[in-house]
């Protein structure tokens, strides 16, 4: 029996390849009423790395014939191929063929995928001797003594700071931190993030640390930089990749809490993948943001409820204010009546100088999230003295409170649509629909 699991994905199929007699895998995709190309990973069980590039081969097999569709080959920790499937309505046949890997297969009982595999090891750091890295296909990545940039079709869609930034001059020096994203660009190249406002300088573009937390009986907050009770920093990078279908990247961050004599110690390890994927439509980037949640406590840690922490976290670019900036959710709330609502997706969307006149964010919860759909945190018309400034959160312990156990993993999952122009409720429809279910196997030979 074929059994399904997976991320945004197909779900826990394995298929053996390799062997003299296996030299090619088919299987069928469910016809999804799917309308946009979206990633699929199909999971194969390797015994090695193939031993080069071109050694995995995906073809769409018809009556008319076969073509030829660009993969990705992972490896580790879960072996298996990424895909774009085309917008479907019917039934689609795929084959895997493969030259150049190891004739044994790995023996049945190996360990199944349970969403995002774990991640061990505190990784490397990024230092100045590692070279920009070209991407096939149109997507890219840079890599410098402060930033990871991911670029698709050479243009940057976002950096990640590994490197620590401080407060401006006069500043209390508490507020600086690294392990964020900004900037975060449209296609068209507007700014959408923004980091270190004078009314909030702890916020920090798209970021997710938690507010109201419970270690070894002490109350630590470790979004509030100001207090002195905990932090957010970078702990190393532990894969960047680049392919035809993706670039990505996947970092260690510490949160770090200042007990006895003010010194530090880890009381949560997230582990951040971030993919930027090389879809044909270039009127939009298509982001995933997968967070790994362990915590090394004995006792593990409470996040209490509370109206903001963890999650997904942004904040919006200076020049949007309430009279030039939306907010609509998946149950039709605005920016008046959403906060505290829960949703599967919500458009942040406002004045921009590209030539489409405006620019915006399409954010999206996974179905496997904790507390889908997901509560939300959303700054009213009103926030910051009424001039409206915009600040948009996933927030999974709003309303609930949430205890991580010891030796165990916590995965939020997230994707982000930027775009320019506007985009509509049944556009933003199709595209969670697409994140939340995309097309089965349901047939292999």
């Amino acid at each position: 029996m074929v059994r399904f699991l997976g991320w945004i994905l197909l779900m826990g199929l394995l298929l053996p390849l390799g062997s003299p007699a296996q030299e090619a895998i088919r299987f069928t995709l469910s016809p999804e009423p799917v309308a946009l190309a979206l990633p699929v990973f199909v999971p194969l069980d390797f015994q090695s790395e193939p031993a080069e590039e071109g050694s995995v081969l995906l073809y769409e097999v018809t009556r008319r014939g076969e073509r030829e569709i660009p993969c990705q080959v992972v490896t580790t920790p879960l072996s298996g191929i990424w895909f774009l499937a085309e917008p479907m309505g019917e039934k689609r046949t795929f084959e895997v063929r493969t030259r150049g890997i190891a004739d044994q297969m790995v023996p049945p009982g190996a360990p199944p995928a349970t969403g995002i595999p774990p991640v061990g090891g505190a990784g490397s750091t990024i230092g100045p001797a590692q070279a920009p890295s070209t991407g096939r296909g149109g997507v890219s990545l840079d890599i410098t003594e402060q930033a990871i940039t991911l670029l698709k079709r050479g243009s940057p869609v976002l950096s990640y700071n590994h490197a620590e930034v401080w407060p401006p001059e006069g500043v209390d020096p508490l507020f600086k931190r690294s392990g964020f994203i900004h900037p975060l660009w449209s296609p068209g190249g507007e700014v959408l993030t923004r980091i270190q406002p004078p009314d909030h300088y702890h916020h920090y573009g798209i970021w997710n640390p938690w507010t109201k937390t419970l270690v070894d009986g002490r109350e630590i907050d470790f979004w509030n930089l100001y207090k002195g009770q905990g932090t957010v920093q970078y702990g190393g990078c532990l894969e960047t990749v680049v392919g035809p279908l993706y670039a990505g990247f996947k970092v260690l961050q510490e949160h770090l809490w200042f007990g006895e004599r003010n010194r530090a110690k880890t009381a949560m390890q997230e582990v951040w993948e971030v993919r930027v994927w090389n879809t044909p439509d270039e009127k939009v980037t298509l982001v995933d943001f997968i967070s790994t949640l362990h915590t090394p406590l004995r006792e593990g840690i409470l996040l209490e409820a509370y109206r903001y922490g963890g999650g997904l976290g942004f904040r919006a670019t200076e020049k949007w204010h309430k009279e030039n900036c939306t907010v609509l959710t998946s149950e039709g709330k605005r920016r008046e009546d959403a906060d505290g609502t829960a949703a599967r997706w919500c458009i942040n969307e406002g004045e921009s100088a590209v030539p489409q006149g405006r620019s915006g964010i399409l954010f999206m919860s996974h179905p496997a999230n904790r507390s889908h759909p997901e509560p939300m945190r959303v700054w009213p018309p009103d926030s910051n003295g009424g001039r409206g400034d915009l600040f948009f959160e996933f927030c999974p312990i709003r309303h609930t409170p949430w205890k991580l156990e010891p030796r165990k993993s916590y995965t939020l999952r997230y994707r982000m649509v930027i775009f320019d122009g506007t985009l509509s409720p049944g556009e933003a429809e199709n595209y969670w629909s697409a994140f939340a279910a995309p097309p089965r196997v349901i047939g292999v030979e």
